[in-house]
């Protein structure tokens, strides 16, 4: 397969790319900075220096034509304010699928998070920081945008709590789990069954479990 990874130079994106390419995917990596472009090539990818927050829908449609697939990896980051948890986690992942879109790639993974939920139809959870309140709703607005699309097969994977550990290789899948943890070893794993074996129209809530990657992606609605 051919993926574009969007924010390939984020922590999950990068476990992505290093699965993908592993196994002789090829694997185009967008990025902001040109900086980070060896870093994408020592993972096996072909970097796009493309800025998601000014480009085109006519320039990111060129980076994905003849793909199988796009990801959404990309994120405003934990010290971004409020104006760029819109422009990115939102922004970024409505233009990503326009591109798509334009570029006939039907296939789309979009990483979300945990507790988008929690702001659904306007709410606004007690004792949350507004930033993370902010990027939770530029979450939602995507996951709202993309997956009605008729022109994509969307998937929305949200992750909770992320963790450096290593990978188990077994997490849980459903539309809702209990709040936990789970390492950016096991959320690439799953991307790529999902990218192996999709599920369109899906919103999966993930974390750690004792469930193999493979059956709990085949396993999950």
């Amino acid at each position: 397969m051919h993926i574009v990874v969007a924010g390939a130079h984020g922590q999950i994106a990068r476990r992505l790319v290093r699965l993908l390419t592993a196994r002789g995917d090829t694997v185009t990596g967008i990025v902001r900075n040109p900086d980070h472009s060896a870093d994408l090539g020592a993972d096996g990818a072909t970097p796009a220096v493309v800025d998601l927050e000014q480009a085109s829908v006519d320039q990111v449609a060129e980076v994905l034509r003849g793909a199988d697939a796009a990801v959404f990896a990309a994120g405003g980051g934990p010290g971004s304010g409020i104006a760029r948890k819109d422009t990115v986690d939102r922004g970024a992942a409505v233009l990503l699928a326009d591109a798509a879109e334009a570029a006939g790639v039907r296939r789309y993974l979009l990483v979300s998070s945990y507790g988008v939920d929690a702001v659904a139809d306007g709410a606004t959870p007690e004792g949350v920081d507004e930033t993370f309140v902010a990027y939770l709703r530029a979450k939602l607005a995507a996951e709202d945008d993309v997956l009605p699309r008729p022109g994509l097969e969307a998937t929305v994977l949200r992750p909770v709590t992320l963790t450096d550990d290593p990978g188990t290789g077994t997490v849980q899948l459903a539309r809702h789990v209990e709040r936990g943890e789970v390492s950016r070893d096991d959320v690439a794993a799953v991307l790529v069954a999902l990218l192996d074996d999709p599920r369109p129209g899906a919103v999966l809530e993930l974390t750690g479990g004792s469930t193999p990657v493979q059956q709990a992606v085949a396993e999950a609605r």
